[in-house]
C-alpha cells in the first residue's frame, strides 16, 4: 500500500499538545472532525467559519481523520472526558 501524504497536516509537541493541525494554524484535525461529522457542517461551511483556511486544507484534514481513524477517535473521546459538555450541541 502506497504512503499517504497529508501535505497540509502537521504535528509538534509544542503546539496544540501535539494534536494533528492544519499547518500555519492551531485549528486541529479534532476541530474539524467534530464540526463536519458531529455538527453536520460541510467543508465549505468550515470555511466561512474559518476564511483563512484553505478548502484543501479542510479535506485534507478530514482525510487524515480518515486515514488515522483509530487514534483521532481516541483523541477525540479523550477530550470528550476532559470537558463533557464539548460534544453537547445544546451548550452551544
Amino acid at each position: 500500500m502506497a504512503t499517504i501524504t497529508h501535505p497540509h497536516i502537521v504535528s509538534d509537541a509544542t503546539i496544540c499538545g501535539g494534536s494533528p493541525r492544519i499547518e500555519g494554524t492551531r485549528i486541529t484535525v479534532r476541530t474539524v472532525v467534530i464540526a463536519a461529522l458531529l455538527h453536520r457542517q460541510s467543508p465549505e461551511q468550515l470555511l466561512q467559519h474559518y476564511p483563512h483556511l484553505s478548502l484543501a486544507s479542510i479535506h485534507d484534514a478530514l482525510s487524515y481523520y480518515y486515514d488515522h481513524r483509530e487514534a483521532m477517535d481516541r483523541e477525540i473521546a479523550e477530550h470528550e472526558v476532559l470537558d463533557p459538555g464539548f460534544n453537547d450541541k445544546s451548550a452551544r
